[in-house]
């Protein structure tokens, strides 16, 4: 299978961990689960996978607490410490592994932004990068003191703009502009070379930038871009911008066809199709046989999904409390009180045309004989984006995904926090490795060396 003729495969698989904030797929009522805000959490699972050779560790970006019925989702893991402030941390404590800081555009300012993402990069020695996201909805936005919102059509036409000022104030410091040997040497003449530095001075519809860079350029260039948008306009995005793309099409014919479209966007934007890697958002479900994989599967789908978990998930849609309901009996016989879900339920939520979605859901789960309970597990496994099976199978499988360049890798969301990545790292890897599909050490010392990126252009040319 040849995905493009322009498009030539690495034949190679990297691993990032996401270590989630809000969401439904951690287990955290086992008594080996532990904590989502304390920093030993962090550490352990960025050690282990570091250890395991991963590319990346990467934390999301919560601006506003998520909600169910108008307070506070009780039932997810709302723990999201600041994302820049934690991977400073885990610098200190990590020599490998990038670390990746989401961030939005829309309620930040480009410069004090890039001034920030420039300061984890060239302190980490060279391995941070942005995940660049927007938002658009007032809900968010009152959480600021601006408050307000775009225009959805808008956002990505202000992202753009936003990175474009990013990109300029890295590129402002010429390379090499440092003295070699000014760290305490006498021998220089000078700190800095003449004309080495350049403001940037940019006017736009959200903000101006007026500004007299501070900081040089790391082992890395500039940090590394990663994008998660999957609408047409997020992916053209990520073609004309981004490093790596985020994408939620793990199963093999869905990847291929989703790197086939890429590649088409990224050779019309101008660039080789190799330069933008794709890493979609994934869960391991692994055990010694595929027999014992299932069994394990089921046995997690318990812990995920429980009565109060499954009536909590009909009432996002409802928009009412459904506590009456008896989650082994069938879906609730009463219209849900919205017409259409808000941004408040989560973005998995938001947008569902809830009374057509009811009727239809009502209808399947009669047919089927589905309780409360048992719809919503399965909704759950129908969303799940899971390789589940023995270490060796497992190994198989992504290894096809390597040979026909289906993907660059995985972002693994582990189920299980801080141990979740142990037997990945432990079982996993290595069969991955005997197979020449994963690296047996880390190429380099940057994020950039890691994924197999040249080091970014630069205008001083």
């Amino acid at each position: 299978m040849s995905i493009h003729p322009d498009f030539t495969p690495s034949g190679k698989l990297q691993f990032g961990v996401f270590f989630q904030g809000v969401n439904s797929g951690t287990v955290w009522k086992l008594p080996q689960s532990g904590s989502q805000t304390d920093f030993q959490s962090f550490r352990r699972v960025a050690q282990t996978a570091e250890r395991g050779l991963f590319a990346a560790f990467f934390l999301g970006e919560g601006l506003r607490l998520r909600e169910h019925l108008g307070r506070i989702h009780e039932l997810d893991v709302a723990g999201r410490p600041d994302a820049q402030t934690m991977l400073a941390a885990l610098a200190s404590v990590t020599t490998r592994i990038g670390l990746v800081a989401t961030q939005n555009t829309t309620y930040n300012d480009p410069a004090d932004l890039a001034h920030r993402l420039a300061s984890l990069d060239l302190l980490s020695g060279g391995r941070a990068a942005w995940n660049v996201v927007t938002t658009d909805n007032a809900w968010t936005g009152a959480n600021f003191r601006r408050g307000g919102y775009l225009a959805h059509a808008d956002r990505y036409r202000h992202a753009e703009a936003f990175v474009e000022a990013a990109l300029e104030i890295w590129d402002s410091w010429r390379p090499g502009a440092l003295a070699s040997d000014a760290r305490g040497s006498t021998t220089a003449r000078r700190w800095l070379a003449p004309d080495s530095v350049r403001p940037v001075r940019r006017e736009g519809q959200h903000y101006t930038v007026d500004y007299e860079p501070r900081l040089p350029r790391s082992a890395q260039g500039r940090p590394v871009l990663f994008q998660a948008g999957d609408s047409p306009e997020g992916r053209d995005f990520a073609a004309r911008r981004a490093d790596v793309i985020f994408s939620a099409h793990p199963g093999f014919e869905d990847a291929v066809e989703f790197r086939r479209d890429l590649v088409s966007r990224t050779l019309a934007a101008g660039r080789r199709p190799e330069s933008l890697k794709i890493m979609p958002a994934s869960e391991f479900v692994l055990a010694e046989t595929p027999a014992a994989a299932r069994e394990k599967l089921a046995w997690l789908r318990e812990l995920q999904i429980g009565p109060q978990q499954a009536i909590a998930y009909l009432e996002q849609f409802w928009g009412r409390p459904l506590g009456g309901y008896d989650p082994a009996g069938p879906l609730p016989d009463v219209d849900p009180a919205v017409e259409t879900t808000s941004e408040t339920r989560g973005s998995g939520f938001h947008g569902a045309k809830a009374r057509e979605l009811a009727a239809s859901w009502r209808a399947e789960a009669s047919e089927k004989g589905w309780s409360i309970l048992e719809f919503v597990r399965q909704r759950n496994a129908r969303a799940s984006r899971s390789f589940v099976g023995s270490y060796s199978e497992v190994a198989d499988r992504l290894a096809e995904y390597a040979r026909v360049g289906a993907v660059d890798g995985f972002n693994i969301s582990p189920w299980l926090v801080p141990s979740g990545l142990d037997d990945i790292v432990e079982r996993l890897v290595p069969e991955l490795q005997s197979r020449g599909v994963y690296p047996a050490e880390y190429t380099g010392t940057t994020l950039r060396e890691h994924l197999g990126l040249e080091l970014p252009a630069t205008s001083w040319a």
